[in-house]
């Protein structure tokens, strides 16, 4: 379960076209059908929630099988289907508040940037929506908490592409388009997302901030994680880090696009004025799960073995510090091992050995930042049951 070492590994652009010539070979690249069909297999190890648009995330026990998240395992958020791509034709636009507009293939874009590699954490905003639901019924995808992993992504800097085509003042968004088509309320628009210029241009000790993505964990992109190219967004909720990314603009405020003007937005009764005042959701809270054992197994009365995942909040420099697991209703904790080097955007797994008895009903959990921010006991109910993070509670059956 150990990550990578901590200095980061770099990819260049002759490791990216070997991958993509690999993958040529056998139909990928020209033959995005065959990226699907590869896919539908990996689909098999997920819990499908819906099939078009693809939904889906795995077992929890799955999921906490190594720090690196297999493609496998890792959970599938589509609004729309997987669109087809002609890699030889597509091409990336940046426009708006830009010294020059750009259009890029593919190729140019490995062939002019310098390639590189993070280790981030990307989860839904909607994850252990279900748990929301328990409160008061929510609509959306029924998340557990599966739709969570984390992935190496290689590609180049956001930042790169922007100094190349130079930001005139006053730029304070980037907006970034898909190339898919969202069917929604009779309307035809593709999903989009947009970020702060400043986390654009972020750069920290151990990460090269947003990324324009072309493989993940070493080989290039599936279909259902944005083949040929996406953005990554470290820290951020994974709906902006787009999909299929078409088209950058860069702006003086947030996209208008629909997924950033009239959702992923916390709200309590829906009315318009409450929409729009409502800022846009960017940060993942810290949040963490028991990923084994399943809730309501039947355990033996003693010691017992508990693991699972902590997610540090979507801030720089922020990591666990600490995971700790209650087997008294809260009344006193126990602190878990922790599995990985902390590192900012990346979860921790963790693993415990606990004592259970007769009394034991739930085992809860909460974790606790490098800032010394304890994941909150309970949460605001909203009306689209996003960034649920209260301890997380795991009911048991005490058996002889």
């Amino acid at each position: 379960m150990q990550p990578p070492s901590l200095p980061e590994r770099y990819l260049d652009r002759r490791h990216w076209l070997g991958l993509a010539t690999a993958s040529a070979t056998i139909g990928l690249i020209n033959q995005p059908w065959m990226f699907a069909r590869q896919q539908d297999t990996d689909s098999k190890q997920l819990i499908v929630h819906g099939a078009t648009p693809m939904n889906a995330e795995p077992a929890l026990n799955k999921l906490v099988q190594s720090w690196e998240t297999p493609v496998k395992h890792f959970y599938v958020r589509s609004h729309a289907p997987v669109p087809k791509v002609d890699v030889d034709s597509f091409r990336i636009t940046v426009e708006g508040m830009v010294q020059r507009k750009l259009s890029l293939s593919i190729a140019e874009i490995t062939d002019r940037f310098d390639a590189t590699e993070i280790a981030a954490t990307m989860t839904c905003a909607g994850n252990r929506r279900s748990e929301h639901s328990r409160v008061k019924k929510v609509g959306g995808v029924q998340w557990a908490a599966g739709p969570i992993g984390n992935a190496r992504w290689g590609g180049v800097r956001l930042a790169d592409l922007l100094q190349l085509a130079g930001l005139k003042a006053g730029a304070k968004h980037v907006w970034f388009e898909s190339i898919d088509q969202v069917k929604k309320d009779g309307r035809t628009f593709p999903f989009g997302a947009s970020i702060p210029v400043k986390k654009s241009l972020e750069k920290t000790r151990f990460g090269n901030g947003t990324l324009l993505a072309t493989t993940m964990n070493g080989r290039p992109l599936p279909p259902d994680h944005g083949y040929p190219i996406r953005t990554v967004v470290p820290g951020y909720v994974g709906a902006r880090s787009v999909k299929w990314l078409g088209r950058i603009v860069v702006s003086d405020r947030p996209s208008p696009n629909h997924y950033v003007a009239n959702a992923y937005k916390l709200v309590s009764n829906g009315d318009q004025d409450e929409w729009a005042a409502a800022q846009p959701i960017y940060k993942f809270p810290i949040n963490s799960a028991i990923c084994n054992p399943p809730a309501d197994a039947k355990v033996p009365s003693g010691k017992i073995t508990v693991s699972g995942y902590a997610l540090p909040p979507g801030d720089p420099g922020r990591t666990i510090d600490r995971v700790e697991i209650s087997t008294d209703g809260g009344t006193s904790w126990q602190r878990t091992k922790l599995l990985s080097p902390a590192r900012e955007y990346c979860w921790s797994l963790w693993k415990a050995k606990i004592a259970v008895n007769a009394m034991t009903d739930q085992l809860i959990l909460r974790a606790i930042d490098s800032a010394g921010v304890v994941q909150p006991e309970t949460v605001d109910w909203n009306l689209k049951g996003y960034l649920y993070n209260a301890w997380y509670r795991t009911p048991v059956q005490i058996g002889s």
